[in-house]
């Protein structure tokens, strides 16, 4: 399966080792007398000798999700069909070894700034500041070794009848990857008996940078390994008008309305059918939607409706809300076939669909665009909720 989701050039950490299988710790079982469980358990161990655990939280529905502290990522996530049959719809991988080695953004927490920032450098109060770049001329996800290739730290856990959640922590230097300030991060992951896993980021500064967290998902809802293309799936979204790129995939700035283009889902409509039209835009991204949608209300106080997926053939729906301004959009164009993923698979175009709630791409370098800014007391915040149901028809 391959998990090469943009032409980035990351590089890595060493050849794991030392891996060890996941061994269940005690735990209440609350899913099975209708409440919400919580497990917490070893995900093995990195290169640098570090230990990856994981927790998995699960209702009464048969809604799972299993978190590991690397890159506080979403390793499976499990929902039932219409005909009650449970499947793993995360792209990602069975061991922490995919995980390490992989020049990939499989369901992770991408940070300190999500997306592309042009040419590897920005500047904030007069003074410019140089990243690491990892995709020419570009930045991407926070640079050659973002959040999502850090061990982040279990920080609590929680557990009622109704809810359960786990909150990561991470403390990034100043000049981490060139950005300033000394950032502490949160990132809670929460579910509950209503089919709801909510993701609530927080993050500090200790002086003036830029932030923009989200979660990288790969999802097929017809389960992975996958037997049919993510994209074969009806979608609504919340907008309007996209970001148009230009040939590094960087925003030109101006709004491109979707009326009468391939990115209008004001209603729903088929994601292969317009992934594969014929449009410039679609061109750019080696053939397919890599782009960001600009939200209905902008960046809200409260989760707001953004997008809502049904596959017709599993019976699965996922409708999502979110108080971000943007929601990008990847129809995994750049799947190429290229490595080993869950079950032995290797995903190729169209196999993974990502949506990712953010703030707008390239923001520190456009004025017009709403700030990413964080200073000191004034902290950064974000809640996106999943919501995981079944189809009537």
């Amino acid at each position: 399966m391959t998990i090469s989701t943009r032409p980035a050039s990351i590089f890595l950490l060493s050849t794991l080792v030392g891996l060890s299988a996941c061994s269940q710790l005690p735990s209440r079982d609350d899913a099975a007398s209708g409440g919400v469980s919580l497990s917490r358990m070893p995900f093995g161990t990195l290169s640098n000798g570090a230990k990856v655990e994981a927790i998995v939280l699960k209702n009464a529905s048969g809604l799972s999700a299993t978190l590991i502290s690397y890159g506080a990522t979403v390793q499976s996530l499990r929902f039932p069909d219409k005909q009650g049959n449970s499947a793993d719809l995360a792209v990602g991988y069975d061991t922490l070894a995919g995980y390490e080695s992989t020049p990939g953004f499989t369901n992770v927490t991408v940070g300190r700034y999500a997306n592309r920032i042009a040419n590897g450098t920005f500047a904030l109060d007069g003074k410019k500041f140089a990243l690491a770049v990892n995709e020419a001329p570009n930045t991407l996800h926070g640079g050659s070794i973002g959040w999502d290739k850090r061990n982040w730290v279990v920080k609590s856990v929680e557990q009622t009848a109704d809810k359960a959640s786990v909150t990561f922590t991470l403390t990034s230097p100043d000049g981490d990857q060139g950005f300033p300030g000394t950032v502490v991060a949160d990132v809670t992951y929460e579910l509950n008996n209503n089919n709801d896993l909510t993701i609530r980021y927080g993050a500090k500064t200790d002086k003036p940078t830029v932030v923009n967290l989200t979660w990288h998902s790969m999802l097929n809802l017809s389960g992975i390994p996958a037997t049919r293309l993510a994209t074969d799936v009806d979608l609504t979204i919340e907008s309007d008008a996209i970001l148009p790129v230009d040939k590094t995939l960087i925003p030109t700035g101006q709004p491109l309305p979707v009326a009468g283009t391939p990115f209008d889902f004001r209603t729903p409509a088929n994601v292969t059918e317009r992934a594969r039209a014929q449009h410039p835009q679609l061109a750019l991204a080696n053939g397919g939607i890599d782009h960001n949608y600009i939200l209905r209300g902008g960046k809200t106080a409260e989760p707001k409706p953004a997008v809502k997926i049904e596959d017709r053939n599993s019976g699965r729906g996922l409708a999502i809300a979110t108080t971000e301004a943007g929601m990008q959009m990847y129809t995994g164009n750049f799947l190429k076939g290229e490595v080993v993923g869950k079950g032995g698979q290797k995903l190729t175009k169209y196999q993974s669909i990502s949506f990712e709630a953010q703030g707008y791409p390239d923001s520190p370098n456009q004025s017009a665009f709403p700030s990413t800014r964080v200073d000191p007391g004034r902290d950064y915040s974000q809640t996106t909720v999943l919501h995981f149901y079944k189809l009537d028809r």
